[in-house]
């Protein structure tokens, strides 16, 4: 059953949607949802880096219960650590985002951050750095578990990047649930979203 079916196509988003920190440029049309992203936007809380930030460019809807989110990106990465997926979010202290961030000309990073009481961590895979090409991204939510997976461009099968779980999730209430981009660095970075497809499992 369907929760959420955005395709971007229509003049208007879905009313449920909202922004949280909106992009300075975003658009809707045939390639979906364009956005550019400001300067010294991003997601962390203090592990090993030091540094707390929360104001990353967020598309989402409060959704309850088991759900399945998926998406497909293509990015046009400018600048280092330019990263977009998606992002489940309960506060500042308690969230999960999977993205492909921008790293080098070279090599990019596939993985997904996991904050549990105002501390993160990050799991990555290093992935060759291919601008404008497609991944899929999909965060199953199981009661307080999240299983979070990949779909590198060419390949239609979900890698497995990581199982978690929200220690301040209740497993039934409502989590902020969407898109997500930003840039650590640099503004500029053009991300592109197919799709936002949330549905029961």
């Amino acid at each position: 059953m369907d929760i959420l079916n955005e395709s971007f196509l229509s003049p208007a988003l879905d009313p449920r949607l909202a922004w949280t920190n909106p992009p300075p440029d975003w658009s809707i049309g045939p390639e979906g949802l364009r956005l550019r992203t400001a300067a010294g936007t991003d997601f962390w809380q203090g592990t090993h880096y030091g540094f707390r930030v929360d104001n990353g460019h967020v598309l989402a809807l409060p959704v309850d219960g088991d759900f399945v989110m998926e998406t497909v990106l293509r990015g046009s990465p400018l600048h280092q650590y330019d990263q977009a997926g998606l992002i489940i979010r309960l506060s500042p202290e308690s969230w999960i985002k999977t993205s492909v961030e921008f790293e080098t000309a070279a090599h990019s990073r596939l993985g997904a951050v996991v904050t549990n009481a105002g501390w993160s961590d990050w799991s990555t895979q290093d992935v060759p750095t291919r601008p404008g090409g497609a991944i899929g991204f999909r965060i199953r939510r199981t009661g307080a578990d999240y299983i979070v997976e990949a779909a590198p461009e060419g390949d239609d099968r979900w890698v497995q990047l990581r199982i978690a779980r929200l220690h301040a999730d209740d497993g039934a209430g409502p989590v902020l649930a969407g898109l997500y981009a930003c840039s650590p660095k640099a503004a500029g970075y053009e991300a592109r979203f197919a799709h936002l497809r949330i549905t029961r499992p």
